[in-house]
């Protein structure tokens, strides 16, 4: 495993791009604590601080229209343009002064939400171009410990910075944060392709191409999926986590920092162990794997006991990238470079949708019901889902292989 992670590490492409979801992730996951805390002291409402989390993931339903543009441009260019933008953007939070103003925020988190939407999709075209093949598993391992990492420590560093310094320093870091990410992005050398422009077809239709694509490839269809369903059962696991401490526990709230770094930590190992695991089992298999080590992880917490609790935790670390690291290498693979922006962005919006939706859901259900209840739903929805990939499986061996995509 190692040597191949320092086959990537040497990757003068890899570093940049890396470098640069590294800076502007972190910034971001600073900005979003930061955000959702300033909104509550301007105007001390629980519900409008809710709201911030809101507009930076509302935009991701929009992701199949959004990403159309990643295969207009090309993506380097898009993804420098797009940072200096959202640099610029981040300089609104300056005017804030008042509840009054908190507007400016929701509109700032809501173009920042839209744009990381749009970077995300020609990300992950561009690693189809930067990064050699068969580095790509290791590549994707990688960037998940990455942004696993950053969700961790920029939420630490943004809560510290708002503490100290204010609402604007926090946006002044985000705002740099994006510049030097389209310094990194800059540097990155690649051949991109000329896109392909068909001027008889609308933005509607190109949009509904990329969705066909994804729906119609078998293979891809059933991995999208997987992930959608393993982070909808991670939201639901997740939303139980304060009554697990308090009924189950008998743990202060606090104790909810201890699970999450020993889950960060299970991330952190998965992440780093992906690629050399894609090169030996299919993706298919490396999904199954991580949905039922993530079943596990969820039952383990039914228990009431701290130290399987913990296990539990890790497990569930342990498993949940492996489907979305395994959903992201095979659309790379298995997508035309002409769709890929479009393939990624849907797969995207697929797999990170539910999230939202099951954190709704989770809440409602943990306010109604015994907080186990809702594990058993995760855990099941977890152990479920390995079933539909062995079914679909089956399926795509029955039909042969997928037919190859030709641009008309």
């Amino acid at each position: 495993m190692s040597v191949s992670l320092f086959t990537v590490l040497r990757d003068r492409n890899a570093r940049l791009y890396m470098t640069g979801v590294i800076i502007s992730g972190f910034g971001d996951s600073a900005m979003l604590l930061a955000a959702g805390v300033w909104v509550k002291e301007l105007t001390d409402s629980n519900s409008l601080a809710a709201l911030v989390g809101f507009c930076s993931w509302a935009p991701a339903l929009a992701g199949p229209f959004i990403g159309t543009l990643a295969d207009r441009m090309r993506r380097r260019t898009l993804l420098v343009a797009t940072s200096l933008a959202l640099a610029v953007v981040m300089t609104a939070p300056f005017a804030v002064r008042s509840s009054q103003d908190v507007w400016l925020l929701f509109a700032v988190l809501t173009m920042v939400g839209a744009g990381s939407v749009l970077m995300d999709a020609a990300e992950t075209a561009l690693i189809a171009s930067a990064v050699p093949g068969e580095m790509r598993g290791d590549f994707n391992g990688l960037v998940r410990t990455a942004i696993e990492s950053n969700k961790l420590l920029g939420p630490l560093v943004g809560a510290g910075l708002f503490t100290v310094l204010g609402g604007p320093t926090v946006a002044l870091l985000d705002a740099l944060s994006f510049l030097l990410g389209a310094a990194a992005f800059s540097l990155i050398r690649v051949r991109e392709p000329k896109p392909v422009h068909r001027p008889q077809q609308s933005w509607t239709a190109e949009t509904a191409e990329g969705i066909r694509y994804l729906w119609g490839h078998p293979t891809l269809r059933s991995l999208v999926v997987a992930g959608g369903c393993a982070m909808a059962a991670s939201s639901l696991s997740s939303a139980a986590t304060y009554a697990l401490l308090d009924i189950g526990l008998h743990q202060p709230a606090a104790f909810a920092g201890v699970l999450n770094s020993v889950q960060g930590l299970g991330s952190v190992v998965s992440g780093l162990a992906a690629g050399a695991l894609l090169r030996r089992i299919p993706a298919r298999a490396l999904s199954v794997i991580g949905l039922t080590l993530f079943a596990l992880g969820a039952l383990a917490r039914l228990t009431g006991l701290v130290p399987v609790v913990l296990g539990g935790s890790l497990l569930v670390g342990l498993g949940l990238p492996w489907p979305l690291i395994s959903a992201l290498t095979m659309v790379q693979k298995e997508t035309p470079d002409e769709l890929l922006g479009r393939v990624a962005a849907t797969a995207n919006t697929l797999v990170f949708a539910p999230t939202g939706l099951a954190l709704l859901a989770g809440t409602v259900m943990v306010a109604a019901l015994d907080y186990r209840v809702q594990l058993v739903v995760a855990s099941a929805l977890g152990l479920a889902t390995p079933l539909l990939l062995a079914v679909t499986a089956r399926a795509s061996r029955r039909r042969g292989p997928t037919p190859v995509h030709r641009t008309r």
